[in-house]
């Protein structure tokens, strides 16, 4: 096991850095922490493998975790790549998640802000009795975001 290891952050490629990080902030209350970032070619490039690439972003901290909490780390590269949209099913990191105290209130919202549907809100039970009503949505960039809340068995 290594020594220390804890989670620090998730990063997301954006192709507008400002707009993505402001769609986290409005909707989920997320904190931008300072300072900005930006990384030119010659600082990064030994360490990312892409010659040439440089790029700009903020970390955003996470709701529920106070100051030392983990990080939404949102960048642009300069210059991209255009791909496909991620896919619920597709090998790699999937999704980021957030609880919610009211998942059809939270789809709302994100809609509003330029989000899109994935598909509908479902509810699950594990084997336990817990209940968990869920769904996936995108951010304005097309990024997976499950909302989700769980009602408890009381025994």
């Amino acid at each position: 096991m290594i020594s220390g290891a804890r989670y620090s952050h998730t990063n997301v490629i954006a192709r507008d850095w400002r707009s993505l990080a402001a769609f986290y902030e409005a909707v989920f209350g997320c904190v931008r922490t300072y300072p900005e970032r930006d990384y030119k070619p010659s600082q990064v490039e030994g360490g990312t493998g892409v010659v040439g690439a440089g790029f700009a972003g903020a970390h955003l901290r996470l709701p529920g975790y106070g100051e030392e909490g983990p990080t939404l780390e949102i960048y642009t590269y300069d210059p991209a790549i255009e791909g496909a949209l991620p896919k619920v099913n597709e090998p790699g990191f999937a999704h980021i998640a957030f609880g919610v105290d009211d998942v059809e209130a939270a789809h709302r919202e994100v809609l509003d802000s330029g989000g899109s549907a994935v598909a509908d809100i479902i509810s699950s039970t594990r084997s336990d009795g817990a209940v968990i009503k869920w769904c996936y949505v995108r951010d304005p960039e097309g990024n997976i975001i499950e909302l989700q809340s769980w009602t408890y068995a009381r025994g």
